[in-house]
C-alpha cells in the first residue's frame, strides 16, 4: 500500500539527500525552500550553492528518483534547484576567499597538465561555479597562450587585478607569472624567490570570493607543493600522467611528494589514453591504455577519467582557445566527465566528514 504524499513525508525523503557541498542533509542547513504535495502532484524547490553546480543535475534527479519511488502512484512530480548562498570563508593569512583550492599536478612536462588544469577550471566555470586559475608554473607559464590571453595586469589599491578569460557565457580570473615576465625572457629563481612569487599572486591577487581556486602547478616535485601546503589549506590534488610505464613512474613519485606535503590526492587523469583515426575510426593505443587507472587502484586513489589524443584538442590550445574544447561534441564529454568525478569526490568527502554549519574565519 503506498504512502499518502504529505509535505512532511516529502521532507523526510529530503533528509536522506546531502547537500553536495557541505555533506549535511538539505534539511539541516535551511536548503528544502519549497514542499508541495497532495494525491495528484508533488513540487520541491531545494537550494543548491554554485559551488556544486556541476551536480545540480545529479543531485535533482536522484530526488525526483527516489520521490517517485516513494509515491509512485503521483503522477507529476517536479523538483527545481535554485541558489543557494553560502560565502566563502578567507584562507588562513592569504586572505584568499576560497571554498576549494585544487592543484594539478604531474611528474615530468609533457604530459598536457596545463591542459587538463585550464580545461578543469573552465568545466567548473562553465557549470556555473565561480572559479579562479592560477598559473603557479613559473618556469613555464603556458595558461596565457593557452587561453589567448596577454597584456599586462594592472595594480589598483595595491591590489593586482588578474586578467579575464570571457569567453562562452563565462568570467573567470586568470593569474600567471606570463602576465609579468616578457614574452621568451627566462625565469631563473631560487627557492625564496619562488615561494615569494607564488604567495603574493595569491594573497596580493583581488581574486574576489570563489567556489574553487585551481592551481596549475609546475611539473616534476620541486618545492612549490611544499609553498602550497604552508600557505593556505589545500582541498586536494589532481595528478595528470600519460599511459606509458615511464610517465607513470613519474606520477607515482608527484603522489608521494602530495602525500608527503599532507595534501590529499582527489584522482589521476590518463591524458592521451588513446586515439581515434578521424578517416577510419579504428582506435589506436599509441602510448599504451589503461595504466593511470590501474596505477590509481594500486595507490588508493581515485580515477577521474581518460582523455584521448585529439588534433582539435592541440589545435584549440596552440591558437588560445582551449574552452571550444567544450564545444566540440568529441572532447566535451571526457572533459565534463572529469569535472563531475572531481566534484562528486569532494562531495562524497563533505558527505563522511561532514563539517559543522559555520566555521571561524583563520
Amino acid at each position: 500500500m503506498n504512502t499518502s504524499p504529505t509535505t512532511t513525508a516529502v521532507e523526510a525523503i529530503l533528509a536522506t539527500v546531502a547537500d553536495p557541498e557541505s555533506g549535511r542533509p538539505l534539511t539541516a542547513t535551511g536548503q528544502v525552500v519549497s514542499v508541495a504535495a497532495d494525491a495528484t502532484a508533488i513540487a520541491v524547490a531545494v537550494g543548491l550553492t554554485s559551488h556544486s553546480a556541476i551536480l545540480w543535475n545529479a543531485t535533482r534527479a536522484r530526488i525526483e528518483e527516489l520521490v517517485r519511488t516513494a509515491f509512485p502512484q503521483v503522477a507529476n512530480v517536479s523538483v527545481e534547484v535554485v541558489p543557494h548562498d553560502r560565502p566563502p570563508l578567507k584562507l588562513g593569512q592569504i586572505g584568499l576567499q576560497a571554498k576549494s583550492v585544487i592543484a594539478v599536478g604531474s611528474g615530468k612536462g609533457g604530459v598536457g597538465k596545463s591542459t587538463i588544469a585550464t580545461s578543469i577550471a573552465i568545466g567548473l566555470a562553465r557549470a556555473g561555479s565561480r572559479t579562479g586559475l592560477l598559473d603557479a608554473d613559473v618556469y613555464g607559464p603556458s595558461v596565457p597562450h593557452l587561453l589567448g590571453l596577454s597584456g599586462r595586469p594592472q595594480i589598483e589599491d595595491g591590489k593586482i587585478v588578474p586578467m579575464t578569460l570571457d569567453v562562452g557565457g563565462i568570467s573567470m580570473p586568470v593569474m600567471s607569472m606570463g602576465f609579468l615576465v616578457p614574452p621568451g625572457e627566462a625565469v631563473v629563481w631560487r627557492g625564496p624567490m619562488l615561494h615569494g612569487a607564488i604567495t603574493q599572486m595569491l594573497r596580493d591577487t583581488r581574486w574576489g570570493p570563489l567556489d574553487y581556486l585551481v592551481i596549475d602547478m609546475p611539473p616534476g616535485t620541486g618545492d612549490i607543493a611544499l609553498t602550497l601546503s604552508q600557505a593556505l589549506p589545500l582541498s586536494g590534488a589532481v595528478v595528470v600522467c600519460t599511459p606509458q610505464e615511464v610517465a607513470l613512474l613519474d606520477a607515482t613519485k608527484a603522489i608521494a611528494m602530495f602525500r608527503k606535503v599532507n595534501i590529499p590526492l582527489l584522482g589521476m587523469v590518463e591524458n592521451m589514453s588513446f586515439f581515434v583515426c578521424p578517416d577510419t575510426q579504428k582506435r589506436y593505443d599509441i602510448f599504451g591504455t589503461g595504466g593511470a587507472r590501474r596505477t590509481a587502484q594500486e595507490l588508493d586513489m581515485p580515477f577521474l577519467g581518460e582523455v584521448p589524443l585529439q588534433i582539435p584538442i592541440r589545435e584549440h590550445g596552440d591558437a588560445g582557445r582551449t574552452a571550444a574544447n567544450f564545444d566540440d561534441p568529441a572532447s566535451r564529454p571526457y572533459l565534463e566527465a572529469i569535472c563531475q568525478r572531481l566534484v562528486g569526490n569532494l562531495a562524497a568527502t563533505a558527505a563522511t566528514k561532514p563539517p559543522m554549519p559555520s566555521l571561524p574565519v583563520l
